[in-house]
């Protein structure tokens, strides 16, 4: 008896050890007509039926099927938020009106500033070609040619919010897609001229790179043209060289699935911020910062939701405009963004989100601040300050309204993914990624179209009263009633 105990209790202690797949139906009794198991009792295998093992939910375990998980959570979402939908069209009926949406993009019959303010950059596109063709034909020095540079590219990022500030006539929407298109311009301007610098660079010999002064070099360079130029500038890249990857021909089916894409996805983003945003935007009649605190929370509640969905189009959209200009470019550098959705880290995400500006930065300003012996990780905080305050700069500036909020958000951001990114990690990682994506800088946007809004309906409201009251005399409770 002892020694059949023994030999089942190393029969258990030999199995608890192996990895085991398969079902527990799947074990059968040891046939007695085994001849190596002719020791072994015959149902020593359902004897032993536990071995060392976590639970599947534990952060010790290795398990990583959870699709079941995120099908629920999906279905959840769709069911939680088609309810969300139903209240609002029972409260609020039909609000979709694309006249709205033109009425911030329309301008003055007879006069179109973001119009012309986009036409007039072509000027600081052909003064960048031919001090370019200057400097090849060895007319201008390296140094006077690069200040000049400097100086069209300063004018370049002053001209448009001088335009902007001043130009009471340009619409909303007219100066985002130009203060955006004038920004894209810039760098893409800076990039032309300092690769083509080592262009030149890379031919001259040790002695000339020393010396300031014309070099005339043995050919003049074919590719510095208007074709190159703008073919550069039409492209869905803000980095220069003289040779792009191109794809062999033009699929004309991709052009009208990405066209087709394009169109649905702006009209589902229509209906979102006038279906969804504004009648949270008109429940309020102040700003941000002159709302008490609770009432700031419930509206950022309430702004969570939408304002984060809005912002997922708007990535889809960029995928499906990108992807159409290269394809009828064909342009073959088609790596617009990484797998941000699966970052752990914030910088994980920045890194991955947005390629062409994150390669820009990386070759423009982290790679020279380095050459200049500055430190990595100071030159890595040097290109995120810069591009939170371009954000800031790019949002701000058109609602006429800077109050730091994207800034100072994304401060906050970076002081989370400094401080708690050793406790963050894997899965966990990930859920503070999002977090930090449905309550960061999307929230603070929101805030400045909410005072924007605010604002252009108290000014509507004023111009509509004082007529009223002061023409016709009028009672304010009549007007009231009218309205």
């Amino acid at each position: 008896m002892a020694a059949m105990r023994k030999r089942f209790s190393s029969v258990c202690s030999s199995s608890s050890t192996e990895e085991d797949n398969a079902s527990l139906y799947d074990s059968v009794p040891i046939s007695a007509t085994d001849p190596s198991s002719e020791q072994e009792h015959p149902y020593a295998a359902l004897l032993c039926c536990h071995r060392v093992q976590d639970s599947l939910l534990s952060s010790n375990s290795s398990f990583t099927g959870y699709r079941g998980v995120l099908n629920w959570i999906i279905i959840l979402l769709v069911l939680s938020h088609a309810h969300l939908l139903l209240e609002n069209f029972i409260q609020h009926g039909f609000l979709i009106d694309v006249k709205k949406v033109l009425e911030h993009l329309i301008e003055d019959n007879c006069n179109w500033p973001s119009v012309n303010l986009i036409l007039a950059a072509n000027m600081f596109a052909i003064v960048a070609l031919l001090l370019e063709r200057s400097q090849e034909k060895g007319m201008l020095s390296p140094t006077t040619g690069h200040r000049l540079h400097l100086i069209n590219l300063g004018l370049l990022l002053l001209f448009p919010a001088a335009v902007i500030v001043h130009e009471h006539t340009i619409s909303t929407g007219g100066a985002f897609f130009s203060l955006w298109f004038y920004t894209a311009l810039g760098m893409k301007l800076y990039s032309y001229q300092e690769t083509n610098r080592w262009y030149r660079q890379a031919h001259l010999t040790d002695a000339e790179r020393d010396e300031d002064h014309p070099v005339a070099p043995k050919a003049f360079n074919e590719q510095l043209t208007f074709r190159d130029l703008y073919y550069f500038l039409f492209a869905p890249t803000l980095c220069y060289q003289r040779d792009f990857p191109c794809t062999p021909k033009v699929r004309i089916n991709k052009l009208l699935h990405r066209l087709l894409e394009m169109v649905i996805v702006i009209q589902i983003m229509v209906g979102i911020v006038q279906q969804w945003i504004e009648p949270i935007f008109q429940r309020s009649e102040n700003s941000f910062s002159s709302m008490d605190i609770t009432m700031r929370v419930e509206h950022l509640v309430g702004l969570v939701a939408p304002t984060h969905f809005l912002w997922l189009l708007f990535f889809f959209l960029c995928h499906s405009y990108l992807n159409f200009l290269a394809e009828l470019m064909r342009f073959g550098d088609r790596h617009f963004y990484g797998d941000w959705w699966n970052a752990t880290t914030l910088i994980n995400f920045w890194e991955n989100w947005n390629i062409p500006f994150q390669k820009w930065c990386h070759r423009h300003v982290y790679t020279r601040l380095v050459e200049k012996n500055v430190p990595p990780s100071r030159a890595e905080l040097v290109v995120f300050l810069m591009s939170a305050a371009l954000f800031e700069y790019m949002i701000a500036l058109p609602l006429h309204s800077c109050r730091l909020w994207i800034f100072l958000m994304m401060l906050v951001e970076l002081l989370v993914a400094v401080f708690l990114a050793n406790y963050f990690q894997g899965n966990y990682g990930n859920g503070l990624v999002w977090l930090c994506l449905l309550l960061g800088p999307l929230l603070a946007v929101s805030t400045y179209f909410h005072d924007h809004y605010i604002s252009l309906h108290h000014h509507h409201h004023q111009s509509l009263c004082s007529p009223l009251t002061s023409g016709h005399g009028l009672p304010g409770a009549v007007f009231l009633q009218l309205h």
